[in-house]
C-alpha cells in the first residue's frame, strides 16, 4: 500500500506520494493541520482515530476535520504534538470503510433539470448517476448532523446557486461544488436541489445524534428501492 509522508512547515514542499502539512497552534490547548487535499485529511484524520484508540494519541478532547485541515483541541502539549506529526507514516485510507449507511431518496428536486443541463445529461440520467456512486462523508459541519459527501467525479461539480433560498426543506439531497449534502433541517441554502429523504440525520435523542460521521459510506437508494443501514 502506498502511505502519505507528513511534512510540517508552511514551505515544505511534497514529492512524489506526499502530502504537505503545515501546523498552527490555535491558543495554549488546540492544533489546526493543514493539508493539501481532502484525502489526506480523510487518511490522516483516521489515522489519529486509531492512534487514540490504541493510546499512542496524546489525550485530545476533539479532533475536527475539515475540508483541508484537521483541528485536535483540548491538548496538554500542542508544540509536542506538532513537532511529532512529520515522522509519521499515514496510511491511505483504506478501499472499503466498514459502515455504510444507505438513504432512500425521491430524485424530485427543483433544480434537477439545471443539474442535467449542467451534466449535459437527460434528467433521468442525474438519478442513476448519483444512485450509483459511493459516496464517503469527507467531514461534518454547517448545521448539526450534515456531511459533505465526496464521490461523483470532478466533471459533475455545480456551482451554488447565485441566489440562495430562504429556507430549504428539512431532508433535501443537494449538491455544491464536488460535494453531496443532506440538509438535516429547514435552513437558508445554495446547494443545488436533486432529491429529497425522510431519513433523519440529526436526532439528539438518538446515541450518537448525528447518522453520518467523517469516514461513514453512503449510497443513496431510488424510490422504490429497499434501503437498509450496515
Amino acid at each position: 500500500m502506498s502511505r502519505t509522508r507528513a511534512e510540517a512547515g508552511p514551505n515544505s514542499g511534497a514529492g512524489h506520494g506526499t502530502s504537505r502539512l503545515t501546523t498552527r497552534l490555535v491558543g495554549e490547548h488546540a492544533l489546526l493541520v493543514e493539508l493539501d487535499s481532502g484525502a489526506a485529511v480523510e487518511a490522516l484524520h483516521a489515522a489519529l482515530l486509531q492512534r487514540r484508540e490504541t493510546g499512542d494519541l496524546p489525550p485530545v478532547r476533539e479532533i475536527v476535520p475539515a475540508a483541508r485541515t484537521v483541528l485536535l483541541d483540548g491538548l496538554d502539549d500542542p508544540r509536542a504534538l506538532a513537532a511529532a506529526l512529520p515522522s509519521w507514516d499515514v496510511p491511505e485510507v483504506p478501499a472499503r470503510a466498514p459502515q455504510t449507511v444507505e438513504l432512500p431518496v425521491r430524485y424530485d428536486g427543483p433544480d434537477l433539470a439545471e443539474v442535467a443541463a449542467l451534466w449535459g445529461v437527460a434528467v433521468d440520467e442525474v438519478a442513476r448517476i448519483h444512485a450509483a456512486t459511493e459516496f464517503r462523508v469527507a467531514f461534518c459541519g454547517f448545521a448539526p448532523g450534515f456531511g459533505y459527501l465526496t464521490g461523483l467525479p470532478e466533471r459533475y461539480a455545480v456551482p451554488r446557486r447565485a441566489t440562495p433560498r430562504t429556507s430549504v426543506p428539512a431532508g433535501s439531497v443537494a449538491l455544491a461544488g464536488p460535494y453531496t449534502g443532506v440538509y438535516p433541517s429547514a435552513s437558508p441554502g445554495g446547494w443545488q436541489l436533486i432529491g429529497s429523504t425522510d431519513a433523519v440525520l440529526w436526532d439528539h435523542a438518538r446515541v450518537p445524534a448525528a447518522l453520518l460521521a467523517p469516514g461513514t459510506r453512503v449510497r443513496f437508494v431510488p424510490a422504490g428501492a429497499e434501503a437498509v443501514r450496515g
